[in-house]
């Protein structure tokens, strides 16, 4: 009798410490996770792998009790439309969709599948929701909101002489028009004139560079996807002609950016995770308001900077939070 308690009790004691080991916030059900970006270039491969890794921490884990797909549309609007349509015809759990071509695509497809979109500049000019409240739909998200008083006034400190500033984007992403369309309003107050070049593809950022050679005197990278995806063609151009380069994307920085002030896409990705979590766990997207989150780091390449025909001030250097050698 003594030694079946001791078992018992043992029996009890295992079971008690498993549980505890196991994460209490997810169940041994299996969910299901479908992840789509417009295209893959660091800022968005960041955001994806920061809501994989939160939903790893909160005990969701691919092969075990999460169903986890994701697939690119390669820049391609058609494709991204493509992939909406295959994914609402699996029915995951929640739809997470990376960038605004994507999350467009999605939220046209589904109006019931929760859809949890990140890296939106502006969710509500893309009439992904109608507001920043909760939507009371399926959808809800984190936006990139860059905050571009912050970074016309990095310009200044950069080329403090500076009255034209050039901004290259995508007219066809709705992103990057309202960014520019905020730029209209912003940089007569900052003293600066605005000059527009047009990219419609990847293809043609390089061109739109060229085009701003004599007009700028600085060039501004907005977190706009075709010009991330080939900011090596505009970082030729600058040095070529020595026109300096400020960006959105803290990672343009490494790739030849003079500075950067920009969201932690990572964090970005661990904030849309932290949603992805409460759909999973019985929320309603409706119910969840969109996010933006001010997570800004300085980081400036004086190296780059060089390169380019400036010289980055000691004040803006010792203030960043990361320098590129």
């Amino acid at each position: 009798m003594k030694h079946s308690f001791v078992r018992s009790a043992l029996g009890l004691l295992a079971f008690a410490l498993a549980g505890a080991a196991a994460p209490s916030h997810a169940s041994d059900k299996t969910v299901s996770v479908a992840v789509t970006s417009i295209v893959e270039h660091k800022a968005l491969d960041a955001v994806r792998d920061g809501v994989k890794d939160e939903l790893k921490s909160a005990g969701f884990e691919a092969g075990r009790n999460l169903k986890y797909e994701f697939q690119s549309a390669q820049g391609n609007n058609g494709t991204a439309a493509q992939i909406a349509r295959k994914y609402v015809g699996e029915r995951p759990d929640v739809i997470v969709a990376i960038a605004t071509p994507s999350a467009q695509a999605v939220v046209a497809a589904s109006k019931d599948i929760p859809v949890v979109y990140s890296a939106v500049t502006d969710p509500v000019a893309a009439k992904l929701v109608k507001s920043w409240d909760a939507s009371g739909t399926n959808v809800t998200g984190v936006s990139d909101l860059s905050p571009l008083d912050k970074h016309l006034a990095l310009i200044k400190r950069v080329v403090p002489t500076a009255k034209r500033v050039g901004v290259i984007y995508s007219p066809g992403e709705a992103n990057s028009v309202a960014i520019v369309e905020a730029l209209k309003k912003a940089t007569p107050a900052a003293g600066l004139t605005l000059v527009e070049g047009a990219a419609a593809r990847t293809v043609d950022v390089a061109s739109a560079a060229q085009s701003l050679v004599g007009k700028v005197d600085v060039i501004y990278a907005p977190t706009d996807n075709n010009v991330m995806s080939a900011f090596e063609g505009i970082v030729k151009v600058a040095q070529q002609a020595k026109i300096p380069v400020v960006a959105a994307d803290t990672d343009a920085v490494k790739r030849g950016a003079v500075a950067a002030l920009g969201l932690n896409y990572y964090d970005i990705g661990h904030q849309t995770g932290k949603i992805v979590v409460r759909i999973l766990q019985g929320q309603a997207p409706g119910t969840i308001a969109s996010q933006t989150s001010d997570n800004f780091e300085l980081h400036v390449n004086p190296g780059a900077a060089q390169k380019q025909g400036v010289t980055l001030s000691d004040e803006i250097v010792k203030s960043a939070q990361v320098v590129i050698r």
